[in-house]
């Protein structure tokens, strides 16, 4: 009997393309997803734009991705909670809201450190124009 776990090329696309379907019914049902990457493209343009550092780039990569998964994550446990139990239950609701509370937590933790590598450079930036614009 062969081992189904055996690596296979063509195993290995397909689920690429699960995932990409994933990815894509993500995007085109969840409102808030779309708002987080319309959030990590400002982000990158703010990026290139202020010149961050290797690290600092390492990090909101690191935060994009982790909000984009705890999306997706919250979005599953929702579309499984839903399709096993469709009429309302204080346990299931406890658990939507502990999937969204998660998102939350690290929609917060990203959005601290967006604050820590963006500001002090938007605040030089502005600082800088502010005295080269004033008589001295």
């Amino acid at each position: 009997m062969a081992d189904c776990r055996k690596f296979s090329l063509q195993r290995l696309l397909k689920s690429f393309t699960f995932a990409g379907k994933g990815v894509l019914w993500i995007w085109l049902s969840e409102p808030n997803f779309r708002v987080h990457c319309v959030a990590l493209a400002l982000a990158t343009i703010f990026g290139f734009a202020l010149k961050i550092s290797l690290p600092e780039w390492i990090a909101v990569v690191i935060c994009s991705g982790m909000v984009l998964g705890a999306e997706a994550v919250n979005s599953a446990i929702e579309v499984l909670a839903d399709a096993t139990h469709p009429e309302p239950d204080p346990l299931v609701g406890q658990a939507k809201d502990a999937a969204a509370g998660a998102v939350l937590l690290v929609a917060v933790a990203a959005f601290a450190v967006g604050a820590i590598i963006f500001l002090p450079k938007l605040w030089q930036l502005i600082s800088t124009a502010i005295q080269s614009g004033s008589p001295t």
